[in-house]
């Protein structure tokens, strides 16, 4: 059986499953971490996000060394830390620390977005001024603190110096897109929930590509939905507990985790359902034959680097095999 020769990685955005809690949403999210690593996955990213009572991701450079620290190999970082939140020195010196603890193991992966909404964004924010058109200067301005010695300023990040943790731009726009190509750094598409500018945006980001210090060519990271099971019937039901998820997001509802229903056309209005299919598009969805297909077609079609899958399961073991699954259609079992 012929393989599909494509590096996998994980997304987690450590959401509470209903009936449980903060605690043991961490504790998912390093049970994860151990297992996606058993299996080979090569990096393991953590998002963002504020304000928001069914995830518990706000702190995500203490998620981060918390997952480095329970694990031995695979790569651990962010997906990402929204930079407008933050200041790049104390990110520097974060992920800097990071990286002297757990040597070659760290990912900076940097968003524009405030990940939250606009009132939780000004209580985050480090000055009044819109620090979201300074998000290239910033990216900049990380570069430097993690380069040589030669190239620092006044100002340097200890630890930090020297460091190079490598740095991924993320998006959902054709902006990042641009940006990441003048850059010369690897690429993230956020397909997973915003699909529509996907195809532009790596068509721009191959097109104008600058080679650099960092990377000689294009690199494509995406986002996609995985929700595999070992039947498609078994995964249209799973996929209930994704579709809730996503319904919770276009209603502003803040609803944990849920499990599998019967009849999502019970609990959402046709309009809601056509966009939450909007949002989710980009999905592997099936048993291990249907996930064979569906991943070909979309390798054939758009031809990406890395695949960074993130599944919305409720049931803690079948998330695990959901990533196993794709892992064997991968290696060709």
């Amino acid at each position: 059986m012929s393989t599909i020769q494509i590096p996998l990685s994980v997304l987690n955005l450590v959401p509470i499953r209903e009936g449980e809690g903060s605690s043991e949403a961490i504790e998912a999210m390093v049970d994860l971490a151990q297992a996606t690593e058993k299996m080979g996955y090569i990096r393991y990213w953590i998002a963002e996000h504020h304000n928001t009572s069914t995830l518990v991701s706000s702190a995500t450079s203490i998620l981060i060394k918390h997952t480095l620290e329970h694990t031995k190999k695979i790569r651990v970082g962010s997906g990402g830390v929204m930079l407008p939140n933050h200041s790049p020195l104390v990110v520097a010196e974060q992920f800097g620390t990071m990286e002297t603890i757990y040597p070659n193991r760290v990912d900076l992966g940097l968003g524009r977005a405030p990940g939250t909404d606009q009132l939780t964004a000004s209580a985050l924010r480090r000055s009044q001024s819109n620090t979201v058109y300074s998000f290239p200067q910033d990216v900049e301005t990380l570069q430097k603190f993690f380069g040589e010695k030669e190239v620092q300023d006044y100002v340097k990040a200890h630890p930090g110096v020297g460091t190079n943790v490598p740095i991924y731009i993320l998006g959902s726009s054709t902006d990042s897109a641009r940006l990441a190509a003048k850059l010369g750094l690897p690429y993230a598409f956020a397909s997973h929930f915003a699909p529509a500018h996907m195809e532009e945006a790596l068509a721009i980001y191959r097109d104008r590509f600058e080679p650099s210090e960092y990377l000689d060519e294009p690199y494509v990271i995406v986002g996609l939905n995985v929700i595999a099971a070992e039947s498609d019937e078994e995964a249209d039901r799973e996929e209930t507990t994704m579709q809730q998820f996503f319904l919770n997001v276009i209603r502003g509802t803040q609803n944990p985790l849920s499990p599998p229903v019967e009849d999502m056309d019970k609990i959402w209005r046709p309009t809601e359902k056509q966009a939450a299919s909007t949002m989710s598009s980009m999905t592997l969805k099936g048993s291990k034959n249907t996930i064979r297909e569906q991943l070909t077609s979309f390798q054939e079609k758009y031809n990406v680097d890395e695949i960074m899958a993130v599944s919305y399961i409720y049931d803690r073991d079948k998330q695990k095999r959901s990533y196993e699954i794709l892992k064997e259609v991968v290696d060709g079992k």
